[in-house]
């Protein structure tokens, strides 16, 4: 899920065989007036989250093209969320590990600001092994995908945080000379578009399908081996990839000549190639050859449009640069909340003869009290083998304290992982406390690839 440079990829969920007997009913406008609705969103590591009343408790859910299901994860209070808990059964999807236990819920009403749905499937995770929210940063409850997409046009503005849903019925497109428009192939309900990559520069170039995932913050994976020329470059690093509903995903990191979306060429993404173990389910689409994700959508305006299955890109800014991943080898989680000890002055007047003065007067004190805040706490949860902040010390479960002198809960998630993701050989000096003792650990940022 969040990295080292961590994707939150909830983008492979496959349901494995299970009757689905009933249909929502689609969203719709609840004011018939209205042709289209905007609804501002939080964008945390290339991850949009968007706010969904579910039987009208507000939630935050990820907006996920990757997934084919609504699907919930913060299921502790579930039984009064959920009108009617049905049948149990179990998803699969990316990972090396078994399917995980689930449970489906129907007959849920949905509602985004104007935007209502009926009758509406929800599959809630029994045991919450994937510990989203603290991989955000910010709770999540669930993800949601097709079912919101499937009757609406969306525009999404990465840069204004903001999405315009269209009713199909009276959207018109504008004309776009600098707009690359392309097919969607909708497969098991996920969205997939054909473009051209480059591998290296002495290659030519190789048409691929890819599912569009607005899902994964990482720019592109690739699958190994899923055409003759998708082979790993020979400068690689292992990588932590995410958390699929089967497993930690483990790929290569490494970087590709460029990306080709139409008339728009991208040079030198990051790339992560997977092998055929962690995506054995998703490779069901033989088709398939990797992902698209937020990394790359997010130098866009995008239309995703399933009722006329096209996907229209409009560039919103640099297509070149800033493909970045964390280089010091340790995933940072938010660990709750920890009391902190801070200072807080005030001025006290007192009443008398002032301090060398002959006559009576007001002296001012500043008097220093110290108050208790709860503030946010961050802990490593894994660190990559052989990386810059493993061959210092750091460890898994270490609760960091400082960051280069500064407190760490004067930072958000975001922040603290783009410490780690600055220019190489960037010094970073990490106050951390392991067993009730503080220990300070110095390491510099290496780039690989």
């Amino acid at each position: 899920m969040i990295k080292i440079l961590r994707t939150i990829f909830l983008s492979l969920f496959l349901l494995s065989t299970f009757a689905l007997s009933s249909q929502n009913t689609g969203f719709r406008f609840f004011d018939k007036n209205k042709k289209f609705e905007d609804v501002n969103f939080k964008l945390i590591n290339n991850i949009i989250v968007i706010p969904l009343e579910i039987n009208g408790e507000p939630l935050n859910f990820i907006l996920d093209t990757g997934v084919n299901k609504t699907i919930v994860f913060n299921s502790s209070n579930a039984d009064t969320i959920f009108l009617r808990l049905d049948k149990k059964f179990q998803l699969r999807g990316l990972g090396k590990g078994l399917p995980v236990d689930a449970i489906v819920s129907n007959n849920n009403r949905f509602r985004i600001q104007n935007l209502v749905s009926n009758n509406q499937r929800v599959f809630i995770v029994l045991k919450d092994e994937f510990d989203l929210s603290a991989k955000m940063g910010m709770t999540i409850h669930g993800v949601i995908g097709y079912d919101l997409l499937k009757d609406l046009i969306l525009r999404v503005n990465y840069k204004s945080k903001k999405i315009r849903f269209f009713d199909p019925t009276y959207f018109r497109y504008k004309k776009c000379k600098k707009c690359e428009v392309f097919p969607l192939t909708l497969y098991q309900r996920k969205p997939y578009i054909d473009v051209n990559v480059v591998l290296n520069d002495s290659s030519k170039t190789v048409p691929v399908k890819l599912l569009v995932d607005s899902g994964g913050s990482d720019a592109l994976w690739l699958f190994e081996h899923s055409k003759e020329e998708i082979v790993t470059p020979e400068k690689y690093f292992l990588d932590f990839l995410g958390v699929g509903l089967s497993g930690t995903i483990f790929g290569k990191r490494s970087r590709i000549t460029s990306l080709q979306l139409g008339d728009y060429n991208i040079k030198y993404p990051t790339v992560s190639f997977l092998d055929t173990i962690s995506t054995k389910n998703a490779r069901r689409f033989k088709a398939r050859n990797g992902s698209v994700g937020s990394g790359i959508l997010k130098r866009f305006k995008v239309w995703i449009d399933y009722p006329n299955k096209r996907l229209t890109l409009q560039k919103n800014g640099s297509l070149s640069g800033g493909f970045n991943y964390n280089m010091s080898g340790i995933e940072v989680v938010y660990n709750g909340k920890m009391l902190v000890q801070e200072k807080s002055s005030s001025l006290a007047e007192s009443y008398g003869r002032a301090a060398n003065s002959g006559s009576g007067g007001n002296t001012v004190n500043i008097v220093t009290n110290y108050v208790y805040k709860f503030k946010p706490s961050f802990r490593v949860n894994e660190v990559l083998k052989g990386s810059p902040a493993d061959l210092a010390g750091v460890i898994k479960g270490d609760v960091l304290m400082r960051i280069n002198g500064k407190p760490v809960y004067n930072y958000n998630l975001e922040e603290i992982i783009g410490k780690f993701q600055q220019k190489a050989n960037k010094k970073i000096r990490l106050t951390i406390m392991r067993n009730e003792q503080l220990i300070t650990l110095e390491f510099k940022l290496k780039r690989i690839v």
